[in-house]
């Protein structure tokens, strides 16, 4: 685990992670709390979190793609993508990025 942290796949996997987590959280829980129960504390308080998530997450695979030249047709847009679609980043992360081998920086 500890070798996630030293590589920058590695971080964008964690990254993927939380923001799929935390887009859960959002979309099955937050949310129907606050329309349907008339709470919107949990969009308050889980909202700007995912919102931090998601805009690492981009950068990270933004910088992860020149890193490993990724051509932006056929990989950066499918994991871009994966951060939008619920249970996408788990997808991603299964589908390409568990396949990257982790070089130390």
């Amino acid at each position: 685990m500890i070798n996630f942290f030293k590589t920058n796949i590695g971080r964008l996997r964690i990254l993927g992670f939380l923001e799929g987590v935390s887009l859960l959280i959002l979309v099955f829980i937050a949310v129907p709390l606050k329309y349907f129960f008339d709470n919107p504390a949990g969009t308050k308080a889980i909202g700007p979190i995912h919102g931090a998530l998601f805009l690492l997450f981009i950068f990270n695979t933004l910088s992860v793609g020149v890193e490993q030249n990724w051509k932006f047709k056929t990989t950066t847009w499918k994991v871009l993508l994966a951060c939008i679609v619920p249970f996408g980043t788990f997808y991603i992360d299964h589908k390409i990025l568990s396949k990257i081998k982790m070089d130390q920086n």
